[in-house]
């Protein structure tokens, strides 16, 4: 089933939303419909067909219009864009920048890779679509449904990831989505990027608990109004490959008995 026909029998002003934000938007630019369509990268055709209402644009070419005009896809598709719109805050009033993206020939984003050596700039970039699309870039098939990032760590705080290792985190729109006890990849303008356990909900007005697995390290706190993007960490690529559990000896094996025997002891004592 299309996208037309699901939203029409479920949401009948679903598409005439989308067309009449597509026009409205255009003419605010000042584009005539072939200057946005060679913006975007598509036939002058499709723009008409879209704005009448005559045909619904892919999801990844939703997105990739939404970030061009710089409105949320939430807001694109679900609210009438005029005169007297104003995006809604999305619980992390501090971060209201749109999230820079690059789709391959096929309309599919890629997965943009920061190295350590670029993550200074990644954090003057990050929001720049020339910068971003300089990035090295990644394919991975079983990543198809949302926006994703490719961060190389450095040091040794969460071991036993060690440096090098390769986080590829889910972009996080809303921080009202983050989960106490996950990991993330957190972008703030003091920090830079960090992978960080995090130890709390996110709450307006309220800090973030980073914490470290490698308990050498001490947890610290974030405020909203420094943080950039939050990516939710989906997968790790690493060259360190896991080292096999040594067997026990027969020293540790019997010292793991007399224990085992001891607490059984204890428990008969006290029955």
């Amino acid at each position: 089933m299309s996208i037309n026909l699901l939203t029409n029998l479920v949401f009948p002003n679903f598409m005439s939303i989308i067309s009449s934000n597509i026009k409205f938007l255009r003419k605010k630019k000042g584009l005539t419909q072939q200057q946005f369509a060679d913006e975007i990268g598509i036939k002058r055709s499709l723009v008409g067909a879209y704005e009448e209402d005559r045909a619904d644009p892919k999801y990844d070419l939703l997105k990739k219009i939404a970030l061009y005009f710089e409105v949320s896809v939430d807001d694109f598709i679900n609210e009438t864009i005029n005169e007297k719109w104003a995006p809604k805050p999305k619980g992390n009033p501090a971060n209201l920048r749109v999230l820079s993206i690059t789709v391959d020939k096929d309309e599919n984003e890629n997965i943009e890779m920061v190295p350590v050596k670029a993550s200074a700039g990644y954090l003057n970039g990050y929001a720049d679509p020339e910068y971003v699309s300089n990035l090295p870039k990644l394919y991975l098939p079983m990543f198809k449904q949302g926006t994703y990032r490719a961060f190389e760590i450095k040091g040794d705080s969460m071991l036993p990831l060690v440096s090098g290792t390769v986080i590829i985190g889910e972009y996080v729109e809303n921080w009202a989505d983050i989960k106490a006890g996950e990991t993330y990849v957190v972008l703030s303008k003091n920090e830079g990027v960090v992978y960080k356990r995090i130890g709390n909900k996110y709450r307006d007005n309220k800090k973030l608990k980073l914490l470290s697995d490698n308990p050498a390290y001490e947890p610290y706190e974030i405020g909203g109004e420094d943080i950039l993007e939050i990516w939710k960490a989906k997968a790790f690529l690493s060259t360190h490959l896991p080292m096999p559990t040594p067997e026990p000896s027969i020293e540790n094996l019997t010292s793991m008995m007399a224990e085992m025997q001891k607490s059984i002891s204890r428990l008969q004592s006290n029955n």
